[in-house]
């Protein structure tokens, strides 16, 4: 079969592969569309980061590269293993692409996004969305009923726009302030509207402006290349200021306006990935008594997330800027991402090129 495996970094070829082998208490699946992520580009450019590079296996897929990417997929299940009764054959779903040790303090606490060994499908290795087909363990699979799988490829980047919301503790009536409208901080918006939070979005991209006005995700829109935004919070707010941000961005300017836009005894969550250390004032954390909270992924939050969706709360379709097959992954997938980032949200991927025109 094929699939898009990275070798090195700006090294990312399709292959051709066996097909996985089905096991006990796991599910082969067919998949339909697998999107890519911020962390797949941030592979490709500087990598290998998350992927285990030659030599140094993961503790518990014991790959390292060439591994199979691609972590946000949909697609529908063509076989399942001994033992899965509560599944069948044709089923639509999602995967939560995680691998966990189930044995150290986190794992045991409930908290498996926060595993010291933990790993990503597509990224650990196990195979990955981005090619042709997979086996998952039963425990990662979300059936997901009549949602489109085109669609539900951005359920996994959407749970993590739910993670986020819930460490927030916001509740409806409550007013956020997001920096940074790229997908996840989107989609974020999208998950707290649907909760009945007041969204305020602060982006430079003239273009995730747009989808943000267009999708309604966010109820205001700043430019904070023409506009004061930690002004505009306060205005909007009635000089109180927000009670939770979000740091979408990993920009530390963006981070700093957090810190004066949330009111005193607010919450600042965290939600991009950093690949430099950022700088906080202190004192500003200290004198507002500033709740500054970390998320990664997401953990139990998949049901909540496709029903968001199923309920019609959520509409995905919007955020989807391009559909490719496998073979134009790089050209006219990554490239666009990084070159065009302005222009593009959410490029999904279709494995099974001969079905694409």
């Amino acid at each position: 079969m094929k699939a898009a495996r990275f070798h090195g970094r700006k090294d990312i070829r399709i292959d051709d592969i066996p097909e996985p082998q089905l096991r006990p208490g796991a599910v082969a699946i067919d998949i339909a569309w697998c999107g890519i992520c911020g962390t797949d580009l941030h592979e490709y450019l500087e990598g290998p980061i998350f992927i285990s590079a030659e030599g140094r296996p993961h503790p518990l897929t014991h790959e390292h590269v060439p591994v199979t990417m691609g972590h946000e997929f949909s697609g529908t299940i063509t076989t399942l293993g001994d033992g899965i009764t509560d599944l069948t054959v044709g089923d639509n779903v999602v995967v939560e692409p995680y691998f966990v040790c189930g044995e150290c303090a986190p794992c045991r606490a409930g908290n498996y996004n926060l595993c010291t060994k933990m790993g990503f499908i597509g990224l650990a290795g196990g195979g990955g969305g981005l090619s042709e087909k997979i086996v998952v363990d039963r425990r990662w699979v979300h059936p997901i009923g009549d949602i489109p799988l085109d669609q539900a490829a951005l359920i996994e980047p959407l749970a993590v726009g739910h993670h986020a919301f819930v460490r927030s503790g916001a509740k409806a009536g409550d007013t956020a302030f997001i920096g940074g409208g790229g997908p996840i901080g989107l989609l974020l918006a999208a998950v707290l509207k649907a909760e009945g939070i007041t969204v305020i979005m602060s982006e430079p991209g003239a273009a995730r402006r747009d989808i943000a006005f267009s999708t309604g995700v966010a109820h205001h829109v700043i430019d904070p290349t023409v506009e004061d935004a930690v002004a505009k919070v306060h205005e909007l707010t009635g000089g109180v200021g927000a009670d939770v941000g979000f740091e979408c961005s990993s920009v530390n300017v963006v981070l700093d306006q957090l810190f004066d836009a949330v009111r005193p005894a607010g919450v600042i969550v965290n939600v991009s990935i950093w690949s430099k250390p950022a700088q906080i004032d202190m004192q500003k954390l200290v004198l507002k008594e500033i709740d500054l909270r970390g998320t990664i992924a997401y953990a139990h939050d998949h049901p909540a997330t496709i029903k968001l969706v199923q309920d019609g709360r959520v509409d995905l379709e919007p955020f989807i800027t391009d559909r490719i097959d496998l073979d134009r992954l790089v050209q006219d997938g990554f490239a666009t991402l990084i070159d065009h980032k302005d222009t593009a949200v959410k490029i999904i991927v279709q494995p099974e090129v001969s079905n694409v025109s």
